[in-house]
């Protein structure tokens, strides 16, 4: 039975989708864990709630480097 290309592009976006996925919920999970553990006494969310754009920045780039390393270590 041949596979169609139609049906090849939608498992390869059933894949990418599957993969985005996990490395969302995993770069969250880790960013959660790193928020909790290394920075007890700050409370980024509520820093980031009253308007402190440092506290986003790093938070931010947190997420990056977890989310970079999380899609290294996938592949």
């Amino acid at each position: 039975m041949e596979i169609t290309t139609l049906s090849q592009t939608l498992l390869n976006l059933l894949i990418s989708l599957s993969y985005a996925i996990i490395t969302l919920i995993v770069s969250v999970t880790t960013l959660y864990m790193i928020d909790h553990f290394f920075y007890k006494k700050i409370d980024f969310i509520e820093e980031i709630k009253h308007g402190n754009i440092a506290a986003s920045i790093f938070y931010s780039v947190i997420l990056l480097f977890v989310a970079i390393i999380v899609t290294i270590s996938i592949n």
